[in-house]
């Protein structure tokens, strides 16, 4: 195998067949994973949900996972988000030419390793090979299928005066790793993304109830746009405890010393639920015994008063508008 990706494996002859069997048929390879035009797949019974999204980021490999481990991750959880269990996923390469071949092959077998957590099947896919400078590295644009749980069914439309907030973590932890990892602002700390898969966390959600109002992956703008979107959809007040949020003491003082909100940074393997009220306390006791969501919390509520407004009752029990988000929101992850 070449040591760089060129311009020839990409051209769909012997280099192109060279690196399918040697990287993606020997980490994706399962039932379904196809060498023909469109992979045939048993049809589940019920609804399914289908989500498709690009993975772009700079640097491609960061603590915590790289660019492959995210783009199973981020459309594993759209799905998960809709209540749908993860069955079947497509993926589409752009790699630059020059990009070096031992880095791709981690990015597959951290693929490879996240999809068989989430219980997903790679099916099939597509490799492009651009110029040298067309592309930052690797783009990459995974697409997914899930079956939903019968009786299951979210929207940001959903949320009721009454429900309780709750994030499944700590917030704010990726966006932070991403900006330090690109060492712009010489800036040293201990912090690790904390991207992964959450079928499993929902999983465990809907063992305890299946009315779940709203589900969201709190990614590119944080939790705080996702509040503010659910606010809108649902034309619904949102009050937060400022102390109930939690935030890892290392990205308070990197949020501190850049002027951040943390709330405003990404998170890749957190969740924002709205619930009924008399379910929240069984909720939290259930996700805290999760994997990914020890530092669950009830972060505030849903009100009638100041539909679309987001607002934070300080430490000191003032309450204040959390800003709407902006029009660039920092740091840019993709």
């Amino acid at each position: 195998m070449d040591e760089f990706i060129t311009l020839a494996h990409g051209s769909g002859g012997r280099k192109t067949s060279e690196l399918i069997g040697s990287m993606f048929k020997k980490y994706f390879e399962n039932d379904y994973l196809t060498a023909d035009d469109a992979a045939v797949l048993p049809a589940p019974t019920g609804k399914i949900a289908m989500s498709t999204d690009g993975f772009i980021v700079s640097p491609y490999e960061f603590p915590g996972g790289n660019v492959g481990k995210l783009s199973i991750c981020g459309t594993v959880n759209d799905l998960a988000c809709m209540g749908a269990k993860p069955l079947y996923l497509t993926c589409a390469f752009v790699i630059e030419e020059g990009f070096p071949v031992n880095k791709l092959e981690e990015i597959v077998a951290a693929m490879a390793k996240t999809a068989r957590e989430a219980g997903i099947c790679i099916v099939a896919g597509d490799t492009k090979v651009a110029g040298k400078g067309q592309v930052d590295g690797l783009f990459i644009t995974t697409t997914g299928v899930g079956q939903i749980v019968e009786g299951v069914e979210t929207s940001g439309a959903f949320a009721r005066p009454g429900d309780k907030i709750i994030v499944t973590g700590d917030v704010g932890r990726h966006g932070t790793t991403i900006l330090l990892a690109r060492d712009e602002y010489g800036i040293e700390a201990n912090v690790t993304s904390d991207c992964a898969p959450l079928w499993g966390t929902v999983e465990s959600m809907i063992g305890v109830t299946k009315d779940l109002h709203v589900i969201r992956d709190a990614t590119r703008g944080g939790v705080g746009t996702v509040l503010y979107e659910i606010a809108e959809e649902s034309r619904v007040g949102i009050r937060l405890e400022r102390s109930a949020i939690p935030v890892q003491p290392a990205v308070s003082g990197v949020c501190g010393m850049l002027g951040l909100e943390p709330l405003y940074l990404a998170c890749e393997g957190r969740l924002v639920i709205f619930a009924p009220a008399d379910k929240a306390d069984e909720l939290v006791s259930v996700l805290r015994k999760g994997k990914y969501s020890a530092d669950a919390a009830v972060i505030g509520e849903v009100t009638e008063d100041m539909p679309g407004r987001v607002r934070v009752r300080t430490a000191i029990g003032s309450e204040t508008l959390l800003p709407p988000p902006g029009g660039e929101l920092l740091p840019r992850i993709c």
